[in-house]
């Protein structure tokens, strides 16, 4: 089964979908990272040199060919590229032999999978999206109805790497009014974006303890994992970091390192399903859970949910979109979980002539700024 063409496809709001077609008639489909989309969406076409005319089914060689194959590697465009791509390989591979991608990886763990609402700052106006859903009250009304039984949310605003304590005791009362408003039968997740130094992070895990978050995410940036260690040493809240760092040569120093309690690779960007797969088992030797990034788009949903089936320690699944609008039937969410799904592949249908309605408009990602002008961490 021979790949005939390769194409990025951007949509709004900010995805980046990868669509391979072969000589069978099957296509597949996958997501990269969209940020960065154009970028990416180039290095995906670069790929494509390589992979026309191969052999679809050959997803493992073709990962080494795509990641080992030239003198450069790494890095976030030309892992999301490689992932994107290795996504909608497996897909094929899944549609082909009519079975979903969990069963040939393992076959599954589990019967349902557990998701969580990423709702941003948790204002109000934060609601938009679920209103879309057909909630009157959005994410809260979730909530009230058991659909959805975790919600993550950022209390930071633009952070220094030290702030005075006005700023850290705003976080706090968020993150103590978000705790009243939900109750404790909602679990919290609390993102923290990076934003912090780990001696600032310290100090905020120490400040929010006593509201039991089900974990912190990135209280400070992965780039030196020696302030991850700092953090997860002294607090005793369970810390999870993983969505920006890349295959397991990147996960091996945080979980030798980092002693965290949650790992997040983002099949996007981290090398897809099986590099997933592979990082998972390394997790599940050092006693650390998954529970996969995704704040993009539904065939990110898709392609974790498929992971999530097939990993014994699987946690949470992050969501922002369980197709709506975008495949012939989306995902359902019934207290709190998805079924595991039974359709070939990735298991869902993309109707294409919806992707057309959705054109993908470039613009300047928005950034965040002190109050004396310079730049702050996203």
């Amino acid at each position: 089964m021979k790949i005939t063409k390769v194409e990025p496809i951007l949509v709004e709001p900010r995805w980046l979908f990868v669509k391979i077609s072969t000589d069978e008639g099957i296509t597949g489909w996958g997501e990269a990272l969209g940020d960065k989309g154009e970028t990416i969406a180039a290095a995906i076409k670069e790929l494509a040199r390589y992979l026309i005319g191969k052999d679809s089914t050959r997803i493992e060689h073709h990962w080494q060919a795509m990641y080992r194959g030239a003198f450069w590697r790494g890095g976030p465009v030309l892992n999301a590229a490689v992932s994107g791509v290795e996504i909608a390989l497996w897909d094929i591979l899944g549609k082909f032999l009519n079975v979903p991608i969990y069963q040939l990886l393992g076959g599954k763990c589990r019967e349902k999978i557990r998701v969580y609402a990423n709702i941003g700052s948790g204002e109000e106006n934060e609601n938009e999206r679920f209103l879309k859903y057909g909630y009157s009250k959005g994410w809260i009304e979730m909530i009230e109805k058991k659909n959805i039984t975790a919600i993550k949310f950022c209390p930071f605003e633009a952070m220094r790497s030290v702030e005075g304590w006005g700023k850290m005791k705003k976080a706090v009362e968020r993150v103590k009014n978000m705790r009243k408003k939900i109750g404790d039968d909602t679990d919290m997740l609390v993102e923290c974006h990076g934003r912090s130094s780990p001696s600032m992070a310290i100090v905020f895990c120490e400040e929010i303890a006593d509201f039991h978050p089900f974990f912190v995410e990135e209280p400070c940036l992965p780039e030196n994992m020696d302030g991850m260690v700092q953090i997860t040493e002294k607090t005793k809240v369970p810390i999870a970091t993983g969505e920006r760092i890349f295959t397991k040569f990147g996960f091996a120093e945080v979980l030798e390192k980092a002693k965290v309690a949650v790992v997040q690779p983002d099949l996007s960007i981290c090398g897809g399903i099986m590099e997933g797969k592979k990082i998972s088992a390394m997790a599940e030797a050092h006693y650390v859970v998954v529970a996969p990034h995704n704040p993009y788009g539904p065939i990110l949903t898709a392609a974790s949910l498929q992971l999530d089936a097939c990993i014994p320690n699987f946690l949470i699944q992050e969501y922002c979109s369980f197709g709506e609008g975008i495949f012939k039937k989306p995902f359902e969410v019934k207290d709190g979980c998805v079924e595991v799904p039974t359709g070939p592949g990735l298991g869902v249908e993309v109707d294409e002539e919806a992707l057309k309605k959705r054109p993908y408009i470039p613009k300047d990602m928005p950034r965040l700024y002190h109050e004396d002008g310079s730049v702050a961490d996203w």
